[in-house]
């Protein structure tokens, strides 16, 4: 069998059928005919020496080295459209797109990002926020900044930032903050916790640090996502739990209190980097975010 890579044009067809479950819908993507598709696939089966797809009813299926290829080489194409993309607008002089959750965007990267544009003029640095939906593998993002967990991906550069740490939060508005505030951590037994579906595990990994048995947590009023949870307990409605630098502030302006301090969580606070992104913006914004991050009362 060959060791030199199957014609470009082959395997464009074969992707696209692959893709689109269809030779006809293909021909139509890449607008050439029906015949034309058929004969790159078959071309690519006879340099690999494989069948592709096999006869189903009056349509096909993908055989099970299909299925292999499929999976490879739609992965190799989203890669090239995205590299393709970031060339031909502009490479470095294009913005730096960074995603981020809402949460860390609003509390912690917003109030910063004056300081940021003045230390670093030259990144234009444009922010995408989402919860759980932002993917830096695919065109449109050039990095992540995220809340995780090693071990790190192997298709990414990871730029570790800052040990995770965690800790319960009330505002003086609060109707028990008076009880509270001296209170030791199990007093919180008895009450109903605010909690955010996008972090379940923030009050269990507290509770364990503190040698609180989970299940005797009780939790009150729960929100989507960390922005309304933290909004909530700013207002006086319960007791929060959050990463440090989303309430630093808070905490520093006497909107909150954290009674309790923060726990180190198994997570760091890091920036993930496709490889494939690589003109040195990516170390400068990491560079700057750790020492942003060491600031006193930042972290």
């Amino acid at each position: 069998m060959s060791r030199e890579l199957p014609p470009l044009n082959a395997l464009r067809a074969f992707e696209a059928a692959a893709r689109l479950n269809s030779v006809s819908l293909a021909a139509e993507h890449l607008h050439v005919t029906h015949g034309a598709v058929s004969r790159q696939i078959k071309v690519l089966e006879e340099h690999l020496g494989v069948s592709l797809f096999s006869k189903e009813g009056r349509g096909l299926k993908l055989t099970d080295a299909g299925l292999k290829l499929r999976e490879v080489s739609g992965e190799a194409f989203d890669r090239l459209r995205s590299v393709c993309n970031e060339l031909s607008h502009g490479g470095a002089d294009a913005p730096f797109v960074l995603g981020c959750s809402g949460s860390l965007l609003a509390r912690w990267f917003i109030p910063r990002l004056g300081r940021l544009n003045a230390d670093l003029p030259d990144l234009r640095l444009h922010l995408s926020a989402g919860e759980g939906d932002l993917d830096p593998r695919r065109p449109g993002l050039d990095a992540l900044l995220i809340f995780a967990e090693p071990p790190w991906p192997a298709d990414m550069q990871v730029y570790e930032l800052a040990r995770e740490r965690i800790g319960p939060v009330l505002s003086p508005r609060f109707a028990s903050f008076e009880a509270l505030r001296h209170a030791p951590a199990d007093a919180l037994l008895s009450e109903p916790l605010l909690r955010t579906l996008s972090r379940p595990q923030a009050w269990p990994s507290w509770a364990r640090h503190w040698h609180i048995d989970p299940d005797a947590l009780t939790y009150g009023q729960s929100f989507e996502h960390l922005y309304y949870l933290l909004e909530a307990a700013v207002s006086g409605l319960g007791i929060a739990i959050a990463p440090e630098p989303l309430v630093a502030d808070d905490v520093k302006a006497g909107r909150l209190a954290a009674p309790w301090g923060f726990s180190e969580t198994p997570a760091q606070l890091a920036l993930w980097v496709p490889k494939r992104v690589a003109d040195g913006r990516a170390r400068q914004l990491a560079d700057w975010l750790r020492r942003e991050l060491a600031r006193p009362g930042q972290a």
